[in-house]
């Protein structure tokens, strides 16, 4: 065999050997993606009544796994949340999803229209809420 057919055939092995790679890598990504898509779709976020909740700041959270999730401290003075922070937020591309605290501070409720774009964030920062939430039911 030539030398440049061993080029030649060497080349097309290396193609066909990252092609390979890159196939897995793409495959296992969607499947990462589906499962957490999955996930989220299945986070059901309970509305609060405000009314019940002490005044206090309260810490909540929840991750969806190690790379997405958040905890969040909700300041609530007479039966309204004055303040929400982020003492942590996993995000991967849904960093804008941030922004859904002043909606639920503007509407004093966790019933509130997701960020565009960034739906699984909103949804994983309002259950975040919901759970600090929870925290601060009189007994």
């Amino acid at each position: 065999m030539s030398k440049g057919k061993r080029i030649k055939r060497a080349l097309i092995i290396m193609v066909v050997i990252i092609l390979s790679i890159s196939s897995v890598f793409f495959i296992g990504l969607q499947i990462m993606l589906q499962r957490f898509s999955n996930e989220v779709s299945n986070i059901e976020i309970n509305n609060i009544d405000l009314s019940i909740i002490d005044d206090g700041v309260y810490i909540g959270e929840y991750h969806v796994n190690d790379s997405v999730g958040a905890i969040v401290q909700v300041t609530v003075n007479n039966n309204i949340i004055t303040d929400i922070n982020f003492i942590e937020h996993k995000y991967g591309k849904g960093k804008k999803a941030e922004a859904i605290t002043a909606r639920v501070i503007d509407s004093q409720s966790l019933q509130v229209d997701a960020i565009s774009g960034a739906t699984g964030s909103s949804t994983i920062i309002l259950k975040a809420i919901e759970n600090a939430l929870l925290v601060g039911i009189s007994e």
